[in-house]
């Protein structure tokens, strides 16, 4: 493989990057040189120094308005029931204790439902469809004080059947939270009858808690008139804005919701920031005092939705070549106990169940089944994981059942480009490149040489098994609710040369700020001081799209573009009228705006055309070009375009423990002309950390009473330093532009390489399946936990697991 231009080695883990954003062959055209001045360069996080040194202002580190109120929720304690009385009167006498909030003593409509079913209730009332529900909520000067208020609640019970996963919510006879979906091409059913071979199975996914290490936060203080201002941790704040002015029954121009930066969202911050800021604008209300809530760890895990657990039944039908020939899928997931956006997500998963693979004939239906649970929620990825995990089993069946190696069974039912390109949901695949990228891959880490060494050794070694995988992803960029897929900004210049950019994404860890100063450095040719990015506002930027389907930098990227563009345009008309030169001739770059020859500093110029009065101010706008969806036919073209990649993924096995350690991964990674390359590999390694997390360490454990057992760090295991891979080599695809018009031909980073842990996966099950030398799919399911993989290998043994 080519050397990384950068290896940092700590002990015995080397983790290799591309500084540059590629390295090694490309696949594409070589793209457009860049200028100098921002974009596509390596910028360091713009908040890089305040996160390391502490001084990073999140909502818990703003300084406390006078008077402020802290509020805590008083939870359900049953996971379905109804309420036959509540006692409140210890907690109202509590000491510190200014107000107990019930749903009573709401103004406006009592609903946090983020797509308008009216099923989510801020406060329970008489009912109760989870353990941890909201039920009332303690205002008091301290947060100790409400937290030990809440406990003295008195609530009787009348306890309900509760359904608590997808085997009990369809032996109750399958209640939906959403319409299910159907997307077929084809005749599944008679490709399948027809298939000289066929088998069927079903793989269980666990669900995934974001776990960010900002929990869930909001501080709302009144203001004059009706006035609300509120702070929220949250990915979309005009939807938190939205709720707020729902809540408290006034018009949205009352409310302003504001956020600087969240740590971490993972798409937990979506939705289900929403109630927090409610609960907390409504005790300001209620009190005329500014009032903060920031819940316990605790009551945030039992609060709140998870990634959806899923259970997928397949059949497929295929040839003695690998070859695919029809697919028929039911996807079940567990939604909890009510809409969110559920719907969506069992909708993507379905998008995605193809991954990177033709299916000749094709039927995939889901199944959004309602339970007792938290309501399940958007997690990266948004459903997309669980369907390509699904793909990639179907691979796998068949690369067993044939003696294949599964790359190869990969690489011959790879979407082509003319042909066999056609989508289950009837979208043209227009720019596949998963095949290229896994050769070239399988190239650089020596996959096949390395495969053949392990499973020699293997057969001589009684405890240690080792197994290796390479899988790839396609992943569809774009919001399916196609009116998402729009956002604004606002640039102003100043009369010194300084430029304030504002916009409606949210930034939670993932470099969305600084790309955005990265496009106005380069559009105006300055450094990177000159620009100041300011918290995200709907009092600026308003009616904005959710930071979330990866499409933060596509939309707002655009958007910021877009005003920018129109500022510099006037700039260009007062230069050229003012030096009498023509427009082509005025060129903004690093040591000053060039109006024909003569060079003049970005201050002057400003100053100039303010005394002009030339207006250096303007809002931007864009939206998603090509893309439509008809969910009533299952049809459309849903994506703008598609982002690829690879991993190949090395591990070994303790059978005595069932424990399991990364030892070697290698990313390709298709970033387009990434807007900046360091940024984008964090982000790919980090989601590839946080995907074999979900599908290796995390698991989601409860009780027959419907209570989360797993609602700390103590009971639930995200991935430790420990457990990256112990040689680490992450590349950007190089020379591979966007073919779309996007944001200087970059691609979305944030959620597809996500699914690069797959191969961690696979990898695993490599390694299982040498216990009877390869003959038999282990139909290894998720979370891989020791628990599960000993299991696994009893059954390959002939034990009983």
């Amino acid at each position: 493989m080519s050397d990384p231009t950068v290896a940092d080695t700590h002990m015995d883990r080397t983790v290799a990057r591309d500084a540059s954003g590629g390295r090694g062959a490309g696949l594409g055209t070589t793209p457009d040189a860049v200028v100098a001045g921002g974009a596509s360069r390596s910028l360091r996080h713009e908040s890089a120094a305040m996160h390391v040194s502490g001084t990073a202002t999140y909502i818990d580190d703003m300084p406390e308005p006078k008077g402020l109120l802290h509020v805590v929720p008083g939870l359900s304690t049953r996971a379905h029931a109804r309420i036959v009385a509540m006692d409140l009167e210890a907690v109202r006498a509590a000491p510190g204790v200014i107000r107990v909030l019930v749903a009573a003593d709401i103004p406006g409509h009592n609903q946090v439902s983020p797509v308008g079913r009216n099923d989510e209730p801020l406060l329970a009332t008489d009912l109760v469809s989870f353990h941890g529900q909201p039920i009332f909520a303690v205002v008091a000067e301290t947060r100790g004080q409400a937290r030990r208020a809440a406990r003295l609640a008195r609530i009787e019970y009348e306890d309900l059947p509760a359904v608590l996963d997808i085997a009990q919510a369809r032996a109750a006879g399958g209640a939906l939270v959403w319409r299910p979906l159907t997307m077929q091409r084809g005749d599944a059913e008679a490709g399948l009858a027809a298939a000289p071979r066929r088998l069927s199975g079903r793989i269980v996914m666990g669900g995934q808690e974001h776990f960010y290490l900002e929990g869930q936060a909001a501080l709302a203080q009144p203001g004059e008139e009706g006035e609300m201002r509120v702070w929220s941790s949250t990915q979309h704040p005009t939807e938190t804005q939205h709720m707020v002015a729902h809540v408290l029954d006034r018009p949205s121009n009352l409310v302003t919701t504001e956020i600087r930066r969240m740590g971490g969202g993972f798409g937990g911050k979506e939705t289900q920031a929403n109630a927090p800021a409610c609960l907390a604008a409504l005790a300001a209300e209620l009190t005329g005092r500014a009032a903060k809530i920031r819940l316990d760890r605790d009551d945030d895990i039992m609060m709140t939705g998870k990634r959806h657990d899923f259970v997928v039944d397949y059949d497929v039908g295929f040839d003695d070549d690998g070859h695919i020939l029809a697919v028929d899928m039911v996807l079940a997931a567990r939604c909890g106990w009510s809409a969110d956006l559920s719907g969506p997500v069992t909708d993507r998963a379905l998008f995605h169940a193809d991954n990177a693979y033709y299916y000749p004939d094709v039927r995939l239906r889901s199944e959004p089944l309602k339970t007792n649970t938290q309501s399940n929620t958007a997690y990266r990825g948004f459903g997309g994981p669980q369907g390509i995990v699904a793909a990639e089993r179907v691979i796998e069946e068949i690369a067993f059942a044939t003696g294949l190696d599964p790359l190869d069974v990969r690489l011959r039912n790879v979407y082509g480009i003319g042909t066999r390109d056609l989508t289950p949901y009837h979208m043209t695949v227009e720019d596949s490149i998963a095949a290229p990228i896994m050769a070239e891959l399988a190239r650089r880490c020596d996959y096949r040489a390395r495969r053949a060494a392990i499973r020699a050794a293997n057969g001589a070694s009684p405890h240690i098994r080792r197994g290796i995988a390479l899988t790839p992803v396609k992943f569809g960029i774009s919001f399916t609710a196609t009116h998402y897929n729009q956002a604004g900004a606002l640039v102003h210049v100043y009369t010194d040369g300084s430029v304030q950019v504002n916009h409606g994404g949210t930034e939670m860890g993932q470099g969305l700020h600084t790309k955005m100063v990265q496009i106005a450095m380069r559009e105006f040719g300055l450094s990177a001081e000159r620009v100041r990015i300011t918290a995200t506002t709907t009092g600026k930027v308003p009616n904005t799209s959710a930071t979330a389907a990866s499409s933060g930098a596509d939309l707002n990227g655009m958007a910021v573009l877009d005003a920018v563009r129109k500022i510099k345009d006037r700039l260009v008309a007062f230069a050229a009228g003012q030096w009498g030169v023509a427009a082509d001739e005025v060129r903004f770059l690093p040591d000053g705006v060039h109006v024909g020859a003569t060079v003049v500093p970005f201050a002057e110029l400003t100053k100039a055309a303010y005394f002009a009065r030339v207006s250096m101010s303007s809002s931007g706008f864009y939206k998603t070009p090509k893309i439509s969806w008809n969910a009533e036919t299952g049809r459309g073209r849903p994506f703008f375009y598609f982002a690829y990649g690879a991993a190949c993924a090395e591990v070994a096995v303790d059978l005595l423990t069932g424990e399991m350690r990364i030892e070697r991964v290698d990313i390709l990674h298709d970033a387009g002309q990434s807007l900046n390359p360091v940024i984008d590999i964090g982000q790919v390694e980090g989601a590839f950390v946080q995907g074999a997390g979900w599908l290796t360490t995390e698991e989601l454990v409860w009780d027959e009473a419907g209570r989360l057992r797993t609602h700390a760090p103590s009971t639930y295991k995200i991935p430790a330093c420990s457990d990256r891979p112990r040689i680490f080599n992450v590349h950007l695809l190089d020379h591979a532009p966007n073919q779309e018009e996007t944001i200087f031909r970059s691609k979305a980073v944030g959620e597809p390489p996500f699914v690069h842990g797959v191969a961690v996966l696979h990898a695993i099950s490599d390694a299982l399946a040498s216990l009877d030398d390869y003959r038999t799919c282990p139909r290894l399911d998720a979370p891989a936990t020791p628990e599960a993989i000993l299991r696994a290998a009893m059954r390959l043994r002939g034990g009983t697991a």
